[in-house]
């Protein structure tokens, strides 16, 4: 290995990589029949989906924790609780797996926020507004899978 990310690595630094590679050969040695930008197009698309699984993890985290949190219903907790746990880990997987992703979490709170609280104000027990503006919850408390919020109906 030259230094160059790997693909067994770290994905999404090997995506983009190859895509910057594919495009500097472009210009320097077109090659008859090799369609080199829609090439390098699909690997960067390759990242992006990687980047939209941690956002869409993260996003069901904060989902089902809203939902143990502010729900009244006692019936669902268990699925809310397994799914928020599914969620964290493989949240983890995907960051373990590209560690030029390690930061990114932080970087997308925000819209994963918007789109957790956007799903958890589809579930019919809760007071839409109940829930917070802004999210309540530490990065460090979403990825920690011994952390569960207090359920403000006093269930357990």
């Amino acid at each position: 290995m030259d230094g160059r990310a790997g693909y067994d690595t770290d994905l999404f630094a090997w995506t983009g990589e190859q895509a910057r590679l594919l495009r500097d050969a472009a210009q320097s040695r077109p090659g008859p029949g090799i369609d080199w930008d829609h090439i390098a197009g699909e690997l960067d698309a390759m990242g992006a989906q990687v980047r939209d699984a941690v956002r869409r993890h993260l996003a069901a985290v904060i989902e089902n924790l809203l939902k143990l949190e502010y729900s009244p219903d006692p019936r669902p907790r268990r699925r809310w609780w397994i799914t928020a746990t599914k969620a964290r880990r493989h949240l983890e997987e995907m960051l373990e797996e590209n560690p030029s992703l390690q930061r990114f979490p932080a970087e997308i709170l925000e819209k994963a926020w918007l789109d957790g609280d956007a799903d958890a104000c589809l579930d019919d027990g809760i007071d839409i507004d109940a829930l917070p503006k802004e999210c309540p919850y530490a990065l460090e408390d979403l990825r920690d899978p011994d952390w569960w919020p207090v359920n403000r109906h006093g269930l357990t």
